[in-house]
């Protein structure tokens, strides 16, 4: 009998699948948080405990959100937020999972490439705004250019550090059922990194809303970086809290997408993270 037969022929343990109710009262859950402070801070101003001058409460907030919306400015700001974060998004990804996959794998192009890229890596995010204004100009190659190399560091490292330490026994099992090399590769490493490529990912992805903000408080006519030196210039702290609510929200929207995305590559998992 081969390892894989004996291996099917374990018992797996019961998998239960979460309860809907269980579940939907989880998601609601992350509300309570936000709403339990908002209803304060808005009962502190109502009752003159608390100047709501610099920090509006959530009703004067609202009021400007939905102007914003109302008048489509939102709309327009958060449409270019969105088209350079994933711009962005999608070069520092694919450069940082190349460069990681190869400094990962070949000992030579790591002695070669990582010290430089470490260093680069601690350079700050705004260190580069001029560099990149002098080579692309302030239109929106400048702004990408910058939001990918937010993207890329937290990527790479990510794969990196996964191909390295990728467990010698798994390897030496797929020799032992002698794989091909393409073979090895689809069913032995893809899988053993492919979980802390997917964390990686998301990392980029929350730095990239990061690096989004410089890139357009560089000279943008347009996005939520733009609104929030537009409140800051006016005055308008409800301006600059909406905008910042607005990133809040359309970065967990993107980070849900990615991860609704990747899901379904990782159902082959069996992990203790619905008992623990």
């Amino acid at each position: 009998m081969s390892v894989l037969e004996i291996a099917a022929a374990v018992d797996e343990p019961e998998r239960r699948p979460a309860a809907p109710c269980r579940s939907y009262g989880l998601a609601v859950a992350g509300f309570v948080l936000p709403v339990v402070l908002a209803v304060l801070w808005e009962g502190l101003v109502a009752a003159g405990i608390a100047n709501g001058r610099l920090m509006p409460p959530p009703s004067v907030v609202g009021r400007t959100l939905w102007g914003l919306a109302a008048s489509g400015e939102l709309l327009t700001h958060a449409g270019a937020t969105l088209w350079r974060v994933a711009a962005g998004f999608g070069l520092g990804a694919l450069a940082g999972t190349v460069l990681g996959a190869v400094t990962g794998a070949l000992p030579v192009a790591r002695s070669l490439l990582d010290p430089t890229l470490q260093a680069l890596r601690a350079i700050p995010s705004i260190a580069w705004v001029p560099l990149f204004i002098l080579w692309l100009g302030i239109f929106e190659a400048s702004k990408v250019a910058l939001i990918a190399v937010g993207v890329f560091f937290p990527v790479y490292l990510g794969v990196a550090a996964a191909i390295q330490g990728i467990d010698r026994k798994i390897v030496e099992v797929g020799r032992v059922f002698r794989l091909a090399r393409l073979a090895m590769v689809r069913r032995v490493l893809l899988p053993a990194i492919l979980p802390a490529w997917i964390v990686a990912l998301r990392s980029g992805l929350g730095l990239g809303f990061m690096f989004v903000v410089a890139a357009e408080i560089m000279g943008a006519s347009e996005g939520l970086g733009y609104l929030l030196v537009d409140g800051q210039q006016l005055g308008r702290p409800d301006t600059i809290i909406a905008a910042i609510i607005s990133f809040a929200v359309l970065g967990k929207l993107a980070d849900g997408l990615l991860v609704a995305i990747t899901r379904p590559f990782l159902a082959w998992q069996d992990t203790a993270r619905d008992k623990l």
